[in-house]
């Protein structure tokens, strides 16, 4: 008998009352729920968001947008984030638009000169409104894979919609399905990759290393978008541990000699094709001294590469941990290895698409890259004061990241913040009920947030890093709440989950309303339009004399 089966059973009293809080605070259903959550996130968009000022968000619509315009006019521009799965997209969605006859100046070379300021105005208000358009459709097609993804990992597809709906109006998701920024891209692909190895580590099948391979593609097309998914993809492999059962044991597939081995003949043959036409790209990113990025510095024993290979060694030796404590058979074990480095090969190949050598160096070196962006502590922390610095360095960004997440210490518009505080006792509380195994998996969770958020202090955690880290506080809940279903029972449920209901559309809304209600003008661009935007000059940006 299940156990909401026997739940059921010990409180008829409350299912006949009606106390079911989830049911309450789900009366559309689940395609109904779907909707109304879209439905809200298109008025939002349309009232603080599509008709802002262009220039309102030029940190990075600017950038991205003077990227992909020149992309169009067949020159790549590096940006170092890099972005690149953001600028390709824009590039080709201008292409589609001009076709179409909805865009007319889809390049640089098209859009007028700054001295004719009307005509200025009106063609870099059409390129920035498309490119937010594709932004809010990006951000709604992630919120229903979110919740498609959400279905396999819960029981209840009232919890299911429940965390979409804190997804959706999560405080990134907010930012960005208004602005173009590299973060979204990053974030969603890294929590989908989360979702789909939870739950192939639940159930054991034949195809489970196919699975394994295309979270790892996920993995890399991440890093290739926003380096900083390095520290999301370095936690991942232990994150999964405690997510295995006894379902999780290798399927009669992998009990089959003959087919087993077969499977792992044909997975390294394929891994050995990925490896060899993703060859070059590796060669160039452990050699970068003939080119732009010449100057950048190895992290470790002046060799570039080291920690990527113990990054991978990291990723295998927690396959073989899971593969023991849950009884995988060594030839799934092997053939699951293969796929992650087939598909991380895979997901490299995709820099070809438009090749530029610079992305290429940063996406395979993001430590040394996201250093160069460093605030002077954290240089000297991960250079030569020792590992004392840089442990007190984490330490003070965990403190912060706490002060954050009382809200009251440290307000910001980030309302995954409440969840932890029913999400934190919630552990304590599964512990004590025996439920340990769901206490270890939400409060791995809950410390890999916390601990990325810490990193993200030194960058002071802008709404626009939420995207990294919400989801794992948005899944721990899930996870927890499913676990412990009678809850929704309790005579405060369905009060507490109107109030979080209300906190997050309210809260999610802050940015936005502040960003359509500001009074500045556009002159603080003309602090870095000439290092970011040589070749776009702005009317209100002088142009400097040349020595």
């Amino acid at each position: 008998m299940s156990r909401s089966a026997q739940i059921s059973t010990r409180d008829p009293e409350k299912i006949l009352s009606g106390s079911d809080a989830l049911a309450r605070l789900t009366p559309f259903g689940w395609r109904g729920g779907l909707a109304v959550i879209v439905l809200l996130l298109a008025i939002s968009f349309l009232f603080a968001g599509y008709f802002i000022a262009y220039w309102r968000n030029a940190d990075m619509d600017f950038m991205v947008v003077y990227s992909a315009l020149s992309l169009n006019d067949g020159r790549y521009v590096f940006f170092p984030h890099p972005a690149y799965l953001t600028i390709i997209s824009i590039s080709r969605w201008f292409e589609f638009l001009h076709r179409l006859g909805l865009l007319d100046a889809p390049s640089l070379s098209a859009i007028p000169s700054a001295s004719n300021v009307p005509a200025f105005d009106a063609a870099m208000t059409a390129a920035i409104r498309a490119g937010r358009v594709l932004a809010f459709l990006t951000a709604t097609t992630f919120v229903l894979a979110f919740a498609g993804l959400a279905r396999l990992l819960v029981r209840d597809w009232r919890v299911a919609l429940l965390a979409t709906f804190a997804f959706a109006f999560s405080g990134g998701v907010a930012v960005h399905m208004r602005i173009l920024r590299s973060e979204m891209i990053a974030g969603c692909f890294f929590v989908f990759a989360l979702m789909i190895l939870i739950a192939v580590a639940r159930r054991g099948t034949g195809w489970r290393p196919l699975a394994i391979g295309f979270a790892a593609m996920l993995c890399v097309l991440a890093l290739e978008n926003k380096i900083h998914a390095i520290l999301l993809i370095s936690v991942l492999p232990v994150l999964i541990l405690p997510f295995g059962s006894a379902s999780g044991a290798s399927a009669v597939f992998w009990n089959d000699t003959t087919h087993a081995g077969l499977a792992v003949l044909i997975a390294a043959l394929v891994t050995a094709l990925m490896i060899y036409l993703s060859w070059p790209l590796i060669v160039l990113g452990i050699n970068p001294a003939g080119t732009d990025m010449a100057s950048l510095k190895p992290l470790l024993f002046g060799r570039f590469g080291v920690y990527q290979a113990a990054l991978l060694g990291w990723i295998f030796i927690c396959m073989l941990a899971f593969a023991k404590v849950w009884r995988v058979r060594l030839t799934e074990t092997l053939a699951a290895m293969f796929a992650v480095v087939a598909g991380a090969s895979l997901g490299l190949l995709a820099l070809f698409i438009d090749f530029d050598a610079s992305n290429v160096v940063i996406v395979l070196n993001p430590l040394e890259e996201m250093l160069t962006f460093a605030d002077p502590q954290a240089i000297s922390a991960a250079g030569a004061s020792g590992p004392f610095a840089a442990i007190g360095l984490l330490l003070s960004g965990v403190v912060s990241v706490l002060q954050r997440y009382t809200f009251f210490l440290f307000t910001s518009p980030r309302p995954a913040v409440f969840l932890t505080w029913l999400i934190l006792p919630g552990i304590v509380c599964a512990w004590r009920r025996g439920e340990r195994q769901a206490a270890l998996q939400v409060a791995m969770l809950i410390v890999s947030a916390i601990a990325i958020d810490a990193l993200g202090v030194r960058r002071g955690l802008k709404a626009e890093y939420f995207i990294l880290t919400d989801p794992l506080i948005i899944i721990a809940g899930m996870v927890l709440l499913d676990r412990m279903s009678d809850f929704r029972f309790h005579r405060w449920a369905y009060a507490i989950g109107a109030t979080l209901i209300v906190l997050h559309v309210g809260i999610s809304q802050a940015e936005p309303v502040k960003s359509m209600t500001k009074r500045a003008g556009p002159e603080g661009i003309c602090e870095w339009n000439q290092h970011y935007l040589p070749r776009l000059p702005l009317p209100w940006c002088a142009i400097p004399l040349k020595l």
